[in-house]
């Protein structure tokens, strides 16, 4: 009988994300110091998961989730981004919202062919930049660590290549590396916390 597959969320390693077999998700977290990791039955589930507290997923005997109060409440005003990808890949979606009143504040896409990480990472740095351009001191919120340990090590580690479909897409991948490369972030970067205070005001809505 075949081995039931297996899809890996780490929250924490020298890489993180979603990863399809146990061989990848051992390198990257082996060796890191309080590495955060655990399997799932689907990748939905996994990528799904990796938007919460990852205490949310261990036993009853380890340590508990953090409280709301601990947590705290979103800041605003700010800025929250999300994408939506029908299929992995599939068509592409991502916009950035106000925190406070959900109104959109930019919108792009549909993409013919991207990830949920490519659209997060466009995301978080469309959204950085329109707060500099604008000279706003507003803190950003997105729920995927991924994104944002890409903007901050400024590089893209995604699986998917570049072909013809998604040509656009990685143009926009690769000016958004460029921007990074050559300004200055002073926009303080922050995680949405779902667990605590529900969907990120920038999403879909599709699951």
């Amino acid at each position: 009988m075949a081995k039931k597959a297996k899809f890996y969320a780490i929250w924490k390693g020298h890489e993180t994300g979603v990863f399809s077999t146990w061989e990848e998700t051992q390198k990257h977290i082996a060796g890191y110091p309080g590495a955060q990791y655990k399997s799932f039955d689907s990748q939905s589930e996994a990528e799904d998961a990796l938007k919460k507290n990852y205490w949310t997923f261990t036993s009853s005997g380890q340590k508990k989730t953090t409280s709301t109060a601990n947590v705290g409440k979103p800041i605003t005003p700010s800025l929250s981004v999300d994408a939506a990808c029908s299929g992995n890949p599939g068509v592409l979606e991502y916009q950035g919202v106000d925190t406070a009143t959900k109104q959109v504040v930019f919108k792009q896409g549909p993409f013919p062919q991207g990830t949920v990480n490519l659209g997060e990472f466009l995301a978080l740095v469309h959204g950085i930049a329109y707060l500099k351009q604008h000279n706003l001191p507003y803190p950003i919120y997105s729920d995927s660590i991924t994104a944002i340990a890409w903007v901050r090590d400024k590089v893209v580690k995604s699986k998917l290549e570049p072909n013809d479909t998604n040509a656009e897409l990685f143009e926009r991948v690769d000016r958004a590396l460029e921007w990074l490369k050559n300004n200055r972030i002073t926009t303080k970067i922050l995680k949405w916390e779902t667990e605590h205070w529900g969907e990120n005001p920038a999403d879909y809505g599709r699951k």
